[in-house]
């Protein structure tokens, strides 16, 4: 299984060093995308293993005639594990991100890259945009910068865009509701960050700028807010430390488009 992160060639991410420029709350700018493919592989636990394995789940769920959506597709890491992975060419593949920064190195990996199916790029917020029928749809580490009163409306649109039987692919961040455990979870994922080369001010640095711009949820919330969206079954397939992903099914038969159309 091949991963597309080693396809990204990245500068080593100093943004929160002493020689750094970033003082600011977290934002995906041009500082962060230059260092981003190894700014993320330090910084969050599991990262290499599961975009390869998106890639195989997207080639499970994609149907032919049908979009793929990458939400937050950064780099187009997700993009290129799909376009690798699911073995048809008729379709195609929608990568959106709202930084212009972001976007343009995509298209750029992109264009140097030889799968078949279609890619779209689209700058553009997750939010506004009108979503096409579609069997999969990756949200991969991007919900937990939206709102938190703007996620249920956001996987709802999600859902009625996913076709009978369609996948959605969520991973986050995650909080728990024990205290003991989230403080062993943060410990540990300093831990993780440590051991990556991370000093102790670039992570104090980067905690304080993501504190009011990443809001993690417990994982029964995440499970719950899908249900409630009307998936049919929901799966946590990954967890590393304080980082999931989850696979959301949509139902086989969907009860409320036939309701819409008598």
């Amino acid at each position: 299984m091949t991963n597309p992160t080693s396809r990204f060639d990245s500068e080593t991410d100093t943004v929160y060093s002493e020689a750094g420029i970033s003082t600011e709350p977290f934002s995906f700018d041009e500082a962060v995308a230059r260092v981003f493919p190894d700014m993320i592989r330090r910084s969050v636990p599991g990262y290499t293993t599961i975009v390869p394995m998106i890639g195989l789940i997207a080639a499970r769920f994609a149907r032919p005639g049908t979009a793929c959506y990458d939400l937050g597709c950064s780099l187009g890491a997700v993009t290129l594990a799909m376009r690798h992975s699911i073995p048809h060419t008729d379709g195609r593949i929608i990568a959106v991100d709202n930084a212009e920064s972001m976007i343009e190195r995509c298209q750029h990996y992109i264009a140097l890259d030889d799968g078949q199916l279609p890619v779209e790029l689209m700058c553009a917020d997750i939010q506004e945009i009108d979503y096409q029928p579609a069997s999969v749809v990756a949200l991969n580490f991007t919900l937990q910068f939206i709102p938190v009163a703007e996620r249920a409306p956001l996987l709802n649109r999600l859902r009625e865009s996913l076709e009978p039987g369609g996948a959605l692919i969520l991973s986050e961040k995650i909080a728990f509701a024990d205290s003991d455990e989230q403080a062993l979870h943060e410990a540990l994922h300093r831990d993780f960050k440590r051991a990556q080369g991370y000093s102790e001010m670039e992570i104090s640095r980067k905690r304080n700028a993501l504190e009011e711009v990443l809001i993690p949820e417990t994982l029964e919330t995440h499970r719950q807010r899908l249900l409630d969206a009307g998936f049919a079954r929901v799966t946590l397939w990954q967890q590393s430390l304080n980082f999931v992903s989850l696979l959301a099914l949509a139902p086989e038969k969907d009860n409320r488009r036939e309701e819409t159309s008598v």
